[in-house]
Order: C-alpha cells, then structure tokens, then sequence
C-alpha cells in the first residue's frame, strides 16, 4: 500500500511493532522476560516517540480538517492509552496473558492505523498541509 511521504516514517514504525507483537503473541513461560525485555526496549527507543507523533502532530493536523470524533481516530487514542497501561504492567515476570494481549493489542492498532487511520488522514488533509506536516514530524522526530 502507497503511503504519502509525510505517513512513511510511521508506517516504517509499524513494521517494528508488528515484529515485537509476534514475539509477545507467541511468548511461552520460558521467553516471557525476553520477550518483555524485547518490548520495553521497543517502547523506549521508537514507540513513545511515534504515539507522541501522532497525537502531538498527526490527529491535531486531521482534526482541522476532519472529524475530530470520527470511531477511528477515537479507537487509535483508546489503544494509545491501553497500550501505555500495559507496558507499565510489564515489570519483573509479567503473566502470559498480559503479553499476548498486549501482542494482539499491538498487531490490532498497526492495522487500524494502516488501513482505518492513514488512509482517513491522506484523503482529508490537503496535499500542501500533508507536506508541512511531513517536515514537523521530521523535525520533530530529530
């Protein structure tokens, strides 16, 4: 799937989630502290950053153009919220089913961000204003 340019560097986050939510998906009692560990570092390294991305510049950037309450947008920010609630549950030897939930959780908000989300942002936001929102998130991200 073509993504605007501005949507790219997201969409290459994605890919990194849904490798990390494989690995929580198929944790067992012997990879679970990894599989965590393997998490947490994700969250650190790009994930804060991209939520933060897109609820600092992204869904600002749509809502002057689209509808702020529209179900997508209001799932996106729900799972942003539920996600941050289970990484700060993964200390020590989190239980299993809080991994595999968190994986499922994780794979569920890459595929509404890829096919709900951004395609709802490329046909709303002007060209121009998805140029200009392309270079904040770039300079934003630096």
């Amino acid at each position: 799937m073509k993504r605007h340019p501005a949507l790219v560097p997201l969409s290459r986050d994605h890919h990194h989630a849904l490798v990390i939510a494989q690995r929580l998906r198929r944790a067992t009692v012997e990879t679970a502290t990894e599989a965590a560990r393997a998490f947490l570092s994700h969250w650190d390294a790009e994930e804060k950053l991209h939520f933060r991305l897109e609820e600092e510049l992204l869904l600002p950037a749509y809502a002057a153009h689209g509808e702020s309450d529209h179900p997508a947008i209001i799932r996106m920010l729900l799972d942003h919220m539920l996600i941050r609630r289970d990484a700060a549950r993964l200390a020590g030897t989190p239980p299993l089913e809080l991994l595999h939930d968190l994986g499922a959780r994780l794979a569920d908000h890459v595929r509404l961000e890829e096919h709900e989300v951004f395609p709802l942002i490329e046909a709303t936001i002007p060209e121009p204003d998805l140029q200009v929102l392309g270079d904040r998130m770039r300079d934003a991200a630096h």
